[in-house]
């Protein structure tokens, strides 16, 4: 429990008996009230992109034997899916540094580092944010945080010759594949097969489809920064990020949880269980480990 601060906390079995690590990134919900008063927006409309409640979804992570990382500050104040420095110069007063990465198409899209909006294009901040600010938030939130996901990750490499994180989701309700009705249940991304082995992916698949879940791979989402950071399959590094749909569990008006939010924990906590099964019965072999 030592990496356990104001701003995450991780929740560490009593012995790690699994290679994986499972990462929760924005569904934190503690908002500093500075922050608060900087937004043009309400207490409802500022939550729009929090993958609310996804850290209990898997919280049964550490019983099942694998540590769970979970952030407590809000997406819209701080993207830990980001690299350290996608800024938009448009909404920060007083210039950036000069390695900020100000052309990306997450920054374009207003949605760096610091976001510019939540979702569907709505405005944070009432005015330009200091870069001071901006940086604080990087060098005191950002830096541990990820420093922290390291740690965890090299250990149980370390311990078990292979490592799998999770990084754990959630998708608006209304998402379709593209050119089909088909509403996805959970969307497994791999970055296209360079994140995690093609036989990990499948049997995420696999296994989701068996509990009753309509799950597809990459489309729309591949995966954002982390999984494309700590993905290394030749090294026995492998990253999942794994989103579900929000309506299956919430009321995407109220954002409360529904009647049925405990029996998709509860499957998510038989999928966790077969992806450890999976992966200790695959790896005896040494066939996800580092080559």
């Amino acid at each position: 429990m030592g990496d356990d601060c104001e701003h995450f906390e991780v929740r560490q079995p009593a012995t790690q008996t699994i290679p994986f690590v499972f990462n929760s990134p924005h569904s934190g919900n503690r908002y500093p009230q500075s922050f608060l008063a900087a937004s043009r927006l309400d207490s409802v409309a500022i939550r729009r992109s929090a993958d609310h409640f996804v850290d209990e979804l898997y919280a049964d992570a550490p019983e099942l034997g694998a540590p769970l990382l979970a952030a407590h500050f809000p997406r819209a104040y701080l993207d830990v899916n980001r690299e350290p420095y996608e800024l938009d110069p448009r909404m920060f007063d007083g210039p950036l540094p000069s390695y900020a990465n100000i052309g990306s198409m997450r920054v374009a899209g207003g949605l760096g580092t610091i976001p510019r909006i939540v979702a569907e294009n709505m405005e944070i901040y009432r005015q330009k944010v200091p870069v001071a600010d901006a940086i604080e938030r990087i060098e005191t939130i950002y830096k541990p945080y990820h420093a922290c996901l390291r740690r965890l990750i090299a250990a149980t490499h370390v311990q078990f010759g292979l490592s799998v994180l999770i990084d754990c989701h959630s998708m608006p309700g209304n998402i379709r594949l593209s050119g089909s009705d088909l509403r996805p249940d959970f969307i497994i991304g791999d970055r296209y097969g360079t994140s995690a082995s093609a036989e990990l992916s499948r049997a995420a698949l696999h296994f989701l489809d068996s509990l009753g879940f309509a799950a597809v791979r990459n489309k729309p989402y591949a995966g954002g920064f982390i999984t494309e950071h700590y993905g290394r399959p030749v090294r026995g590094l492998h990253a999942l990020q794994i989103e579900i749909n929000r309506s299956l569990y919430i009321d995407e008006t109220t954002m409360e949880k529904k009647p049925q939010f405990e029996l998709i924990a509860a499957a998510l906590s038989a999928f966790m269980r077969q992806m450890a099964d999976f992966v200790s019965d695959f790896s005896a072999d040494g066939a996800l480990a580092a080559e």
